[in-house]
């Protein structure tokens, strides 16, 4: 798929803002926490923060789950891979860890954000020509999506763990405020 110009600023935008969000005091740890804990796909739920906080693009659960689809191959045959990879050799196996696997770690690092601003592009191109509402969305819609994306990575049958990712939410959500226009 082609990229327009827009679709190219809306991509850079998404990028950037996920950068910032990112960047924010505890934000990493309860992304990573969600990511560890129900298998949420990162980059997804930072730019369907992005949609809600930025464009005023609140997304339904079957947008989220089309976003999803359309997002899955990449994560599952490029990203997660290289993840597991760069994880991998943290401790082993040999030679790892050591200061010549240190070096192909953080290639592996650089390679694994590579492909995350390539999801980032690709559901940024999906994001486009989706309707804006007029107003800001509520602090509890943007809650309300963050926590759609969530439940799809747990799966029905894991559902009733949400309760305990409450501070993970937060902390997200206290960090979006400051951006949401």
């Amino acid at each position: 798929m082609a990229m327009t110009d827009d679709g190219r600023d809306l991509a850079a935008e998404s990028w950037a803002f996920a950068l910032k969000l990112y960047a924010e005091p505890g934000v990493s740890d309860a992304c990573l926490k969600l990511q560890a804990d129900t298998g949420v796909d990162v980059m997804m739920l930072l730019v369907v923060i992005f949609a809600a906080a930025q464009r005023r693009i609140v997304l339904t659960v079957p947008d989220i789950k089309d976003m999803d689809n359309e997002c899955r191959p990449w994560r599952e045959q490029v990203v997660r891979p290289l993840r597991a990879l760069r994880t991998a050799l943290k401790s082993g196996p040999a030679p790892a860890p050591s200061e010549v696997t240190d070096s192909l770690r953080s290639q592996i690092k650089a390679s694994e954000l590579i492909a995350e601003r390539l999801e980032n592009d690709l559901l940024a191109a999906w994001l486009q020509g989706r309707v804006s509402q007029d107003r800001r969305p509520a602090r509890e819609a943007i809650g309300g999506v963050m926590r759609d994306v969530v439940l799809l990575a747990l799966g029905e049958e894991r559902h009733h763990q949400i309760g305990s990712l409450q501070a993970a939410f937060d902390t997200l959500l206290s960090a979006t405020d400051k951006f949401v226009q």
